[in-house]
């Protein structure tokens, strides 16, 4: 045997974009073989787009088909920012079980698994943005981009919300239990998302709430949609969410890396 394996000649590490794309397709195996976590992700798009729509759609607009086109955009983004979330809550499970330590010690780049769990979240994204535009059609909504307008406007929803979901992989690595990721995310998102234009106009509201509403990144991604969903985008809007996106790439990237690398 000694011939054999002192001729082999060792095979080449795997690329970063080759062990990234592993480790996507481990997220999607994780969603296989455990499907029941999949229940946010189709219970939120569902319960927001309909609560919302036949709660406040007569009281706001005089009745909920009215108000279906004005919403509709907003619990898009609703719904797969909070899945998003999820990027983190993965990574501090693998911590908290060890798992990253042996990642760690393997011969590929050094981000492959936190990027490729990044990347694998596109299905969970696809899965709540497709439920609320399933939805949206069957209560009746038609959107006047058609199918351009709706595949551009979940196509820059789904890039921002990978950008975003670094800054929950950073926290994951700051917080020791999966269940404060969850609390935590949760009590930055809902704020930003009911503080925003998603539910009623900006002009219906107090000023110095008008104020907190136009800085809102939030408010700038649901009026970029709905442009887009509308079939007259806004480059200025879908501009300003682009930066944003970038913003947050350029911000929590590095700092997890940092976090990953100083992790014993």
């Amino acid at each position: 045997m000694t011939p054999i394996i002192t001729g082999t000649t060792r095979p080449e590490p795997p690329g970063a974009w080759t062990a990234t794309l592993a480790f996507g397709y481990r997220a999607l195996l994780k969603i296989r073989h455990v499907p029941e976590q999949l229940f946010d992700v189709i219970a939120i798009p569902v319960v927001f787009t309909l609560m919302f729509t036949y709660l406040f759609g007569g009281a706001l607009v005089g009745s909920p088909g009215r108000y279906l086109p004005f919403l509709l955009p907003g619990t898009l983004v609703m719904a797969v920012l909070l899945v998003s979330m999820y990027a983190g809550i993965g990574l501090n499970t693998d911590v908290a079980k060890g798992i990253t330590a042996r990642f760690r010690s393997l011969p590929i780049w050094r981000l492959a698994p936190i990027a490729g769990a990044v990347l694998g979240d596109v299905a969970r994204y696809l899965i709540a943005a497709g439920l609320v535009a399933v939805l949206g059609v069957i209560m009746g909504y038609r959107p006047p981009g058609g199918a351009p307008g709706t595949v551009a406007g979940i196509g820059l929803l789904l890039a921002f919300a990978l950008c975003l979901s670094w800054a929950w992989t950073a926290l994951g690595l700051v917080l020791r239990t999966p269940q404060a990721v969850m609390s935590t995310g949760t009590v930055v998102l809902f704020p930003l998302t009911l503080a925003s234009n998603v539910f009623v106009r900006p002009d219906t509201m107090p000023g110095w709430l008008q104020a907190i509403v136009s800085v809102n990144p939030v408010s700038h991604l649901v009026t970029a949609e709905r442009g887009l969903l509308a079939g007259h985008p806004s480059a200025a809007q879908v501009t300003w969410v682009l930066l944003a996106a970038g913003a947050l790439v350029a911000v929590f990237a590095p700092l997890t890396a940092w976090l990953y690398g100083r992790r014993p």
